[in-house]
């Protein structure tokens, strides 16, 4: 009977531990859970932040390619302005340097023009009048490298835009306003008159 009774006592003391036990470990459980769900929620947190973070330096990385897009930009338009600015410069240095050679190229015409009456009164000036030719023919081909062309003028009609009439005169059988002849010679540059041509023309 004692040792029943003894039995019994055991068996309870061991229930009693377990269920001591039971809840020990259910409460280790719930307090594993909660860590758990804490560690899972303060992932969530940090990948929202780092969502966030990662689309603010999108729109950072998006502002700064505008800007260097628009820097590119403004920098190809000021490359081309200056390119303009510089072909245009060299064109005025060019046009200037030609205006100032064209007296000399007058003058070297008005020496070809005497050259029969220059011969007539002695033949030891050829080659004097021969290296004029020559100095003539040059500059006609540097003018020309240049893009320089003499304006057309005896008998065209008088137009404005390329010829200076001077004076006028009676000329049978002319159409009035027709360049009958030409004083000086006028030149292009390109497309553009740098000196006009002055000219005689018929009434």
């Amino acid at each position: 009977m004692f040792m029943r009774k003894k039995v019994s006592a055991d068996k309870e003391l061991h229930s009693e531990e377990q269920s001591v036990s039971d809840v020990q470990q259910s409460g280790t459980t719930d307090a594993a859970l909660s860590a758990d769900a804490l560690d899972n929620a303060e992932q969530l947190a940090g990948i929202t932040g780092l969502e966030a973070e990662i689309a603010e330096q999108q729109k950072q990385i998006e502002r700064f390619r505008d800007e260097l897009l628009r820097k590119a930009a403004e920098f190809e338009n000021f490359r081309k302005i200056k390119e303009r600015e510089s072909v245009a410069a060299g064109a005025r240095v060019l046009e200037s340097t030609i205006r100032e050679l064209l007296p000399l190229v007058d003058d070297i015409k008005r020496v070809l023009q005497n050259a029969p009456r220059i011969l007539e009164i002695s033949a030891e000036t050829k080659p004097y009048v021969d290296g004029v030719e020559l100095l003539k023919r040059n500059f006609d081909n540097w003018l020309a490298g240049k893009g320089v062309k003499e304006i057309e003028a005896v008998g065209r009609m008088l137009d404005v835009n390329f010829h200076e009439a001077i004076s006028m005169i009676e000329v049978p059988d002319v159409e009035p306003e027709t360049i009958v002849e030409e004083y000086q010679t006028g030149y292009l540059l390109g497309d553009k008159v740098i000196r006009h041509a002055r000219v005689i023309v018929a009434k």
